[in-house]
């Protein structure tokens, strides 16, 4: 399991408007990198509508924002452009992200068992070492936990 200390995997990936990303983009910034299950769902929606809401604040403090989740590059648009989102949102429709930032986990809902991405956030700092992870997420409070995680208000 990735921990904190570690090197921060490598990625390449298209966000929601065709442009690719990768890891080495992001040296000499605080990167948060964060994971979620689906487009227009309401705690996803909740999540990503809390980093737009603070994108300013999590910029001053020198923190880039990127999101990832396996729908396709269209959804991710549609997604941004009704929610009118900020940043970037990656599109790892063939999970390379979520598998090398061990997200994609055995997930349990209703009794039923199912592979899927696990709410996690990653935060890198500029030399591409993860400094934390967050895996108890607030959604709707994120931004301020990622601030909180790093020291950072």
């Amino acid at each position: 399991m990735l921990q904190a200390g570690d090197k921060a995997p490598d990625f390449k990936a298209i966000d929601q408007y065709g442009q690719e990303h990768q890891l080495k983009d992001y040296k000499g910034k605080k990167l948060a990198i964060y994971f979620y299950p689906k487009d227009n769902t309401p705690t996803c929606t909740t999540q990503a509508c809390n980093l737009r809401d603070n994108f300013n604040t999590l910029k001053d403090k020198g923190i880039t924002i990127l999101g990832v989740s396996i729908d396709a590059t269209k959804s991710h648009q549609k997604f941004s452009d009704k929610f009118q989102l900020n940043f970037p949102i990656l599109s790892d429709e063939d999970h390379h992200m979520v598998e090398a930032y061990q997200v994609w986990q055995l997930k349990k809902f209703m009794g039923r068992e199912y592979m899927g991405t696990v709410r996690t956030t990653f935060l890198i700092n500029e030399k591409g070492i993860i400094e934390h992870i967050i895996d108890k997420v607030k959604s709707k409070d994120h931004a301020q936990q990622i601030l909180d995680t790093w020291a950072l208000n």
